[in-house]
């Protein structure tokens, strides 16, 4: 993907681009396909209903909206049922177009790592922390009265999310220490249900959970697998049950080394992450045979 970076004196901008081809370009010297483009950016549409918006015939409407599919800046997002028929309803995908004439005059620096970014989306946001992270409390505590050891896996994610931060400040509690106000935002739960109490309120409702019936194996609702391995982990982003407004980031598993496996996931591997909500199993593995996982194989 092709990016636009935007630069003032306190910030980057970064957005994705679509770059044109040459015979692409006459199909934007008509106002209509901008006034098309406008409307899209404002909220997902149909053909017909964009027709009537602007007062132009239909048929006209649905040929640009053919020729923007086909060059790739919009794309059908769900049918819909109306009237009889079936209504595609499209987005637009790019905030910019763009268009090479040369490969002089570039500027090279270090990469920017937008696709990190965009896994860590929302909880990092324009170089602060936007969440609350959790870990379980090491001392006994809970219904089964554990003592979480996630704490050294959680050092690795605390270094890996500082170095996308303009502040230094990282935000983290106890699973103890939570209070209920907190529950609300955007959070990141590490460790198991046995061990992290808010991750216990909420396991049922994860699209992969710990089945505590069955010594805390886990259970895929997507691909209907268990996994029983003291290495696998998981990894994954939904929408947070206590405020469908935010998200949760659960890295998680049965054992510690399951814990450590879905942390070297996400960071090892960040760039698969680009989805709004994603939900994956990692089996970790020790590729230097030290005795200490280093790696992850994805199960699903």
């Amino acid at each position: 993907m092709l990016w636009v970076v935007e630069e003032t004196k306190k910030e980057q901008k970064i957005y994705p681009t679509l770059q044109l081809k040459k015979s692409d370009l006459k199909f934007f010297k008509s106002d209509l396909t901008f006034k098309i483009l406008r409307e899209l950016a404002e909220s997902e549409s149909s053909p017909i209903e964009i027709a009537r918006r602007l007062g132009e015939k239909e048929q006209k409407i649905y040929y640009h909206f053919r020729k923007l599919e086909k060059i790739g800046i919009i794309e059908v997002v769900r049918k819909e049922e109306r009237v009889g028929t079936v209504a595609k309803i499209y987005r637009l995908k790019f905030p910019y177009i763009s268009f090479k004439i040369f490969d002089g005059n570039f500027l090279k620096e270090k990469k920017i790592r937008v696709k990190e970014l965009k896994a860590l989306k929302p909880f990092i946001e324009n170089g602060k922390l936007n969440s609350l992270i959790v870990i379980g409390s090491p001392d006994p505590h809970g219904k089964y009265l554990a003592q979480a050891s996630d704490g050294s896996a959680a050092i690795d994610l605390a270094l890996y999310l500082g170095s996308f931060l303009k502040e230094t400040k990282l935000c983290y509690k106890l699973d103890t220490q939570v209070k209920q106000n907190e529950l609300k935002e955007n959070l990141i739960l590490i460790g198991g249900p046995k061990a992290n109490m808010i991750l216990e309120r909420i396991n049922e409702k994860l699209p992969i959970y710990f089945d505590v019936e069955n010594d805390f194996n886990l259970v895929s609702t997507l691909s209907k697998k268990v996994y029983n391995q003291d290495e696998v982990g998981i990894i994954i982003k939904v929408k947070n049950p206590f405020n469908p407004n935010k998200k949760i980031l659960v890295l998680s598993g049965k054992r510690f080394k399951g814990t450590r496996a879905s942390i070297i996931g996400f960071i090892k591997y960040s760039k698969e992450f680009e989805d709004e909500e994603f939900a994956r199993v990692v089996l970790g593995v020790d590729k230097d045979s030290d005795g200490i996982i280093d790696d992850v194989i994805f199960l699903e």
